[in-house]
């Protein structure tokens, strides 16, 4: 994982790198909702909502690729894996606290 995104270049712009981890709607919406604790596949999907399984899965595995979420597959019949946030992905918390923390005030100054 380390070795394959110290291959990539990343953007000299250090809002561009956080875009580029976080920058997909799904991809905030994922931190959101693994932010509180560990969920199932299918709860995830469940509370974000409008997202087909195909791209919850391909965000899934990208996030998990950059080192924000662990996914643990456990050995049983049907599989169950979970998703849960890593400490790098726990700490975009500020971020996420920010957007919501905007999007509040904008949402009151134009009703």
């Amino acid at each position: 994982m380390k070795e394959q995104n110290e291959t990539k270049a990343l953007p000299d712009c250090p809002v561009e790198t956080t875009l580029m981890l976080i920058g997909d709607k799904w991809k905030v919406l994922i931190l959101r909702d693994l932010m509180p604790g560990t969920k199932r596949f299918g709860e995830l999907k469940k509370s974000i909502g409008s997202v087909s399984q195909k791209v919850l899965t391909a965000q899934l595995r990208n996030m998990e690729e950059s080192g924000l979420v662990n996914r643990k597959v456990y050995a049983e019949v049907p599989p169950k894996v979970e998703y849960s946030l890593t400490e790098l992905g726990k700490s975009l918390k500020p971020i996420l606290d920010s957007m919501k923390n905007w999007g509040e005030n904008y949402k009151t100054q134009n009703q």
